[in-house]
């Protein structure tokens, strides 16, 4: 039984339906705009924009078939679009600095191992002079640092390199995609890799497009220096693996 005689006007003319058609292009505009012009846009915008476009376009319908009535319809509407709005992922942010630095510390001190002394690094291309755990701005060949020191340093640039990460992370990644174990392995990343190099890879544009597990898997892409792959990097790369991964289905 059809509900409507005239379907095909309908189709093409009825504000209900072109509501229905604008919110199901939101959804993929995200995907369409990365794939033509390799631009990563935040998708939270576009879900929320085509889910009240798709929205409207069934409470419309309803009103012209006569299933509902205009004010009750509008509220029903206007509360969906409000709960929308204030959901737990957009109340949610990233971990705190403590929970973020409790995994993300013994994480990085673990793989980029202490060293007191400047020392220059042969692997890195061009080679640096490095020290603590794997510090390489301003250092100079003699410079020496105490214990406590290095852990000063090593927070705070945990800290610095986590903040300049997150700028490349789309709202609802920092509301819902970040537990502190995948934001120590992301932030382990790019203390290894560089920010810039991260913040642009597919494993942030997977992440940014709710794909976790395929994100945790590009992590595992950087295992290479000086051109051939590193075992202690492979090595390292699994456990960043291991913690991206955690809760992830």
């Amino acid at each position: 039984m059809r509900l409507v005689s005239n379907a095909r006007t309908v189709a093409w003319r009825a504000y209900s339906m072109w509501c229905n058609y604008l919110g199901i292009l939101c959804l993929v505009a995200p995907e369409l705009i990365y794939w033509i012009w390799l631009v990563d846009t935040n998708p939270r915008i576009w879900w929320i924009g085509g889910l009240a476009l798709i929205l409207a376009g069934i409470v419309l319908r309803l009103i012209d078939q006569g299933i509902a009535r205009a004010p009750a319809a509008v509220t029903l509407l206007a509360a969906l679009l409000a709960g929308m709005l204030v959901s737990p992922a957009a109340r949610a942010g990233p971990p705190s600095e403590a929970a973020f630095l409790e995994v993300a510390t013994p994480l990085v001190a673990q793989w980029e191992g202490k060293r007191n002394k400047a020392y220059l690094d042969r692997i890195a291309s061009p080679p640096v002079w490095t020290i603590c755990f794997g510090e390489t701005r301003g250092v100079k060949p003699g410079d020496y640092r105490t214990d406590a020191e290095c852990l000063q340093m090593l927070r705070a640039g945990l800290i610095e390199y986590r903040s300049g990460l997150h700028r490349y992370f789309t709202e609802e990644t920092l509301a819902a995609r970040l537990t502190a174990a995948r934001d120590a392995a992301y932030t382990s990343l790019s203390w290894n890799a560089g920010i810039r190099a991260i913040g642009r890879s597919t494993a942030v544009r997977r992440l940014n497009a709710g794909r976790i597990a395929g994100g945790c898997q590009a992590l595992t892409w950087w295992n290479k220096a000086g051109g051939r792959v590193i075992r202690g990097l492979v090595n390292r790369r699994a456990d960043e693996y291991r913690l991206c991964m955690q809760g992830v289905a």
